[in-house]
């Protein structure tokens, strides 16, 4: 085997530890090991029961300490849980101080019932809470509020337990033993219950999680047991402070201290995807159920199944009925905040339904195009046939020297216009195969300018009135010239065709722009627009059989798609209909407005001059 193999696999050794590992070693010596040895050679006096009650102190403070600074990493869930924890070692180490007040500052045995026993009972209540966050997973369902008030419940349960089952024997009828008893088994049961919770979370975790539980899985084993065993010597007056009986204890707290320096080391990830817990049935919420159910059950077990005294079954009672009224109320508020959030969803869920409709909308609309564009890719190509020939026989007239100026003038603009038409079908072959067009800055003014001049061709006889209203710093947007200008044309055309249908009208032509886009208004006085939802479908049209295919506004929708604007359109309330098509400008194209081509300056002239016509347009 190589040598340098052998090198990496070895351990390291201690000079090499990473700080974490010589903090983990050091807590283990300092708290463990020096409690141990002091504990065996020190004899029961003032001077152990000192050093034992600083060192639990000491201890207490580590573990919550390093369970705490992970509260200020990762996400807001995983500081959460970080801080229910060290909130449940910082609970057990305030009842730490007073037991420290009562035996190191005053010099005295501490009372048993003793006055910190409450804390010291209800410290692993908020660790409990900590359990259900599980930061290591993906959560879905309700919102915290809601998961928070379900541990509410279940902090007043455990109190109510302590109230019901051990306050009677301190307080009511005192009687040491029965509240020993009573006491231990509580706390027994409370803490197996937090050590299996571990237990669960260890074992449906993986990776540097799965480390991180198992720490406090076996924190939480040795302090069940050494709580358990110190509660016992206590009632039977055998424990003393810095006895070995102490050694489960401060061991557990060590432990719980290496799993706050192990996560900060590890940094396990958060919201893990291989596990997803459903809030909306999680386990919380129903113990909390539970646990509000069994407070009846308790209080009838009480009046009829218990032969405790009857000044303790009347105190039960009232303990009863006081939880019952916060049970109750943060009941209401837990059903309130469920009742808002189920509203929330529903109104979310109506919004995804109207998005999916949307979507199912865009999505017809596009397969439509795509059939469209299969179905122009094959007219295209038959038309192309033909207009060959029409070309070729155009041009032999043109250079006929055997045909008068007049017939070689009609040749030439037969040749015209059956070029025209040629580009038209290039680029409607273009825009059925989706095959990207040559685009540069554009004006669109000029664009709209040729646009008005063309449909001129359409619009003799007709009584409608133009109105161009310019911008006059219009910025350029990037495009294809020859598209927009046939989507402007068939606007143009449409709107002259709908007031045709009223005698005539008035069409109203305006640019404009903001910050982002370059808008075009057309708008006319006709009869409006019968199904504004249907208006871009393929296929669609309200003119005679034989007039109109309803093919232009699908061609002018993906048009203006391709070129990342927007065009929609609706019936204005005066009369008639509005298009707005909306392009986003290129502030890169500004310096070159300036310097717009004489050839389409000379193609507007040109059109201008052969068009002879009244300024109109039609629908």
């Amino acid at each position: 085997m190589d040598s340098s193999a052998v090198a990496t696999a070895a351990p390291r050794s201690p000079s090499n530890w990473p700080i974490s590992t010589w903090a983990i070693v050091s807590a283990w010596v300092v708290f463990a090991g020096s409690y141990i040895v002091v504990s065996l050679l020190g004899r029961s006096d003032i001077g152990i029961t000192t050093f034992g009650d600083l060192a639990q102190t000491a201890v207490a403070l580590f573990a919550t300490v390093c369970l705490g600074l992970n509260a200020f990493k990762g996400a807001k869930r995983t500081g959460t849980f970080w801080s229910l924890l060290a909130f449940g070692t910082g609970m057990w180490l305030a009842g730490q101080l007073v037991w420290t007040w009562f035996e190191v500052y005053l010099r005295q045995e501490v009372p048993n019932p003793f006055l910190g026993d409450v804390v010291l009972f209800l410290h692993p209540v908020p660790m409990m809470a900590a359990l259900a966050l599980h930061p290591g997973a993906r959560r879905e369902g309700v919102n915290t509020w809601v998961r928070h008030l379900s541990f509410a419940l279940l902090l007043v349960w455990w109190v109510y337990l302590y109230v019901f089952v051990v306050i009677p024997w301190q307080y009511i009828s005192p009687n040491v033993l029965l509240y020993g008893a009573s006491y231990d088994r509580l706390a027994m049961v409370e803490n197996l219950l937090l050590t299996s919770g571990f237990g669960v979370l260890m074992k449906w975790s993986s990776g540097k999680w799965k480390s991180v539980y198992s720490h406090l899985f076996i924190a939480s084993v040795l302090y069940t047991a050494g709580s358990y065993v110190t509660n016992v010597a206590i009632d039977f007056h055998m424990y003393h402070t810095g006895s070995l009986f102490d050694v489960p204890i401060i061991a557990s707290f060590v432990w719980y201290g290496t799993a706050g320096i192990v996560a900060l080391r590890d940094k396990p990830p958060t919201e893990d995807s291989q596990f997803i817990i459903d809030e909306s049935n999680s386990w919380p919420a129903r113990i909390a159920m539970a646990a509000v159910t069994s407070i009846p059950l308790m209080a009838l077990w009480s009046l009829f199944g218990s032969s405790a005294p009857s000044s303790v079954g009347s105190f039960r009672l009232a303990a009863t009925q006081i939880t019952l009224v916060i049970a109750a109320l943060l009941l209401a508020l837990r059903q309130y905040l469920v009742d808002r959030e189920r509203l929330r969803l529903i109104g979310a869920s109506q919004n995804a339904v109207e998005n999916l409709k949307q979507f199912q909308t865009q999505m017809v609309q596009t397969e439509k195009l795509v059939s469209l564009g299969q179905l122009a890719a094959g007219a295209a190509h038959e038309i192309n046939n033909p207009l060959t020939g029409i070309l070729g026989y155009s041009d032999l007239m043109t250079g006929d020297p055997t045909l008068s100026e007049r017939q070689r003038a009609l040749a030439d603009k037969i040749g015209t216009l059956a070029r025209r038409i040629r580009t038209l079908i290039t680029n409607l072959l273009s825009f059925a195969r989706q095959v990207p067009s040559e685009k540069t800055d554009l004006d669109l003014n000029l664009i709209l300018s040729n646009a008005v001049h063309l449909s001129n061709l359409d619009l003799r006889g007709v009584p409608v009135e133009v109105v161009t209203i310019p911008s006059s710093s219009l910025p350029p947007v990037f495009g294809d010239a020859n598209h927009l200008m046939q989507v402007l044309f068939n606007l143009i055309s449409n709107a002259v065709d709908a007031m045709e249908e009223v005698g005539g009208g008035k069409l109203m032509l305006k640019t404009g722009h903001d910050s982002t886009r370059v808008i075009v208004e057309v708008s006319d006085t006709g009869p409006g627009i019968k199904s504004l939802t249907q208006v871009f479908d393929p296929f669609y049209t309200t003119k005679p059989v034989g007039k109109g295919t309803g093919l232009g506004l699908s061609i002018c929708y993906g048009i203006v798609q391709d070129h990342g604007g927007q065009i929609e359109c609706f019936n204005r309330p005066e009369g008639g209909a509005t298009f707005l098509v909306t392009l986003p400008h290129t502030q890169a194209g500004l310096a070159r407005r300036k310097d717009a081509t004489e050839a389409e300056r000379r193609l507007s002239q040109t059109i201008a001059e052969e068009v002879q016509a009244p300024t109109a347009a039609r629908r």
